[in-house]
């Protein structure tokens, strides 16, 4: 990567990773390929990243704990991605529905994190 694109994706103050807590690295790593098409690089037994234009993040083994934070993925195609979460293993929480600029899901994942996919109205 050179510094240019360095200097487009690495913003001050910007979110720039994301870090989840999984019981089954092999199951969220399934999931989240098969959901949104996420490569992984795994660094030893207990952890696994990806990597985005924008955010990297990456899974460590554990516990995980749903908490307050709601990480919110962008789709072109609200109901094409809906369809990939459910047959990936994913729950709809809250099935699409609009919102002043766009329309939106909430699912939970296998580990039973809750996260959202929203789309430009």
């Amino acid at each position: 990567m050179s510094n240019t694109d360095n200097e487009q994706r690495f913003v001050n103050q910007q979110i720039q990773y994301l870090e989840f807590v999984s019981s089954d690295l092999e199951r969220a790593k399934a999931f989240y390929t098969g959901s949104f098409g996420w490569e992984f690089t795994d660094y030893g037994p207990e952890y696994t990243s990806f990597g985005g234009k924008y955010v990297d993040g990456g899974f460590t083994l554990g516990t995980p704990i749903n908490g307050s934070i709601l990480v919110v993925i962008y789709a072109d195609d609200l109901q094409v991605t809906r369809d990939q979460v459910i047959r990936s293993g994913g729950t709809i929480l809250q099935d699409i529905f609009s919102f002043p600029g766009g329309k939106r899901f909430q699912f939970q994942d296998p580990d039973g994190y809750e996260l959202a996919v929203w789309t430009i109205e």
